[in-house]
């Protein structure tokens, strides 16, 4: 990620957070009491988000020291320190929710993404998320998935083009629509088409798309609509496709497929943080 970036956001998240100040913490703690923790995983997963903690906690008071013992995309298992901590009391406690709250859902994120690799291992499908993402938090959400070896869509929508079924219904034509564009772009902006039959498979093909998805088809035809589709175009399937039916995807024949469910429906991993004072 970023750096600039990072610390931008968690600048954000932090004001949000704190406000003023961290009440309680200030008036049981000396300002210079020193205290030490450890990041603990309350279950097994993929971890992720070790830049956020490091410049989290960094942003907070340079004084707090973090030492990793593992690294991003490391599969833990309950009760694995994630890293320890020493610093000011008050600034550690300062900074925990935030930080927490990231690498939670981050870790499940991976950990989800991490699941569903293994679902289609033995192909050479890649995983790959989608932009239904949590509003203001895409940035740790995308780096998530790659942390559980997934790969990223889109990041924005000037990242590529992408021809859906609202874009062609209104403009006419898959060819239409491609041509248009086409015309406008640049060569290194690529162009994806949406489609739900062999038809609109053949008119993408002699449009010059990029890249097309089958959306919202079953296995079985995606195995037929793929054999339209020469080896220069990327293939995707997208739609309907969750981890209990993934697997069924394995063999037909695409190179990609992308799941919102990575993002919008991830449980967050247990991770805790446990303080001493000295």
């Amino acid at each position: 990620m970023n750096r600039l970036k990072l610390r931008q956001e968690l600048e954000r998240f932090f004001i949000e957070d704190i406000a003023t100040a961290d009440l309680t913490s200030q008036l049981l703690f000396k300002s210079d009491q020193i205290g030490t923790g450890r990041l603990l995983m309350k279950e097994e997963g993929i971890f992720a988000g070790e830049q956020i903690v490091r410049e989290g906690f960094n942003l907070i008071s340079e004084e707090i020291k973090v030492e990793f013992h593992v690294r991003d995309g490391a599969s833990l298992v309950q009760g694995e320190t994630l890293a320890t901590l020493e610093g000011p009391v008050v600034s550690i406690l300062e900074g925990e929710r935030v930080i927490l709250n990231l690498i939670q859902r981050m870790s499940g994120i991976a950990t989800m993404t991490h699941h569903a690799t293994k679902l289609v291992e033995g192909s050479e499908i890649k995983i790959c998320d989608t932009r239904k993402t949590t509003p203001g938090l895409r940035m740790f959400e995308k780096y998530a998935v790659r942390c559980g070896g997934g790969v990223n869509h889109r990041l924005t929508l000037d990242g590529g083009v992408m021809i859906k079924d609202n874009h062609i219904a209104m403009f006419g034509s898959i060819e239409n629509g491609v041509q248009h564009v086409r015309q406008a772009l640049g060569p290194m902006t690529k162009i994806e088409v949406e489609t739900e039959s062999a038809a609109q498979v053949k008119a993408a093909v002699e449009a010059k798309a990029d890249i097309i998805m089958f959306d919202n088809r079953s296995p079985s035809e995606i195995k037929e609509m793929v054999e339209l589709v020469p080896d220069h175009i990327a293939t995707e399937a997208s739609g309907g496709i969750t981890l209990d039916t993934l697997a069924d995807y394995k063999d037909c024949g695409v190179q990609f497929i992308s799941l919102g469910a990575l993002t919008h429906s991830v449980k967050g991993l247990d991770i805790s943080l446990e303080l001493e004072v000295d």
